[in-house]
């Protein structure tokens, strides 16, 4: 037991030296949930206001707390995607 625990300290170490992961773009990460619900632009509107509000924020304008909020509530993205 102690030589896998040896073992996963040692891969976790090399792998967080060797091939970090950046957080996601907030916008990336609310299209890849879009794909992966199957949702169009037209799904977010109840979430966001309106659907030119979807249109800019897909277009990488700036999201309110409120819309932060929103979209973590509703789709399960998490908030530290956002900041």
């Amino acid at each position: 037991m102690d030589e896998l625990e040896i073992l996963t300290t040692l891969v976790e170490t090399y792998e967080a030296q060797h091939y970090v992961i950046d957080a996601p773009d907030p916008i990336e990460a609310i299209k890849f949930r879009m794909e992966q619900e199957g949702l169009k632009q037209k799904d977010l509107v109840p979430i966001v206001e309106s659907k030119s509000r979807v249109s800019e924020i897909l277009n990488k304008k700036k999201l309110t707390i409120e819309m932060i909020r929103n979209l973590h509530n509703q789709l399960h993205i998490p908030v530290e995607s956002f900041f």
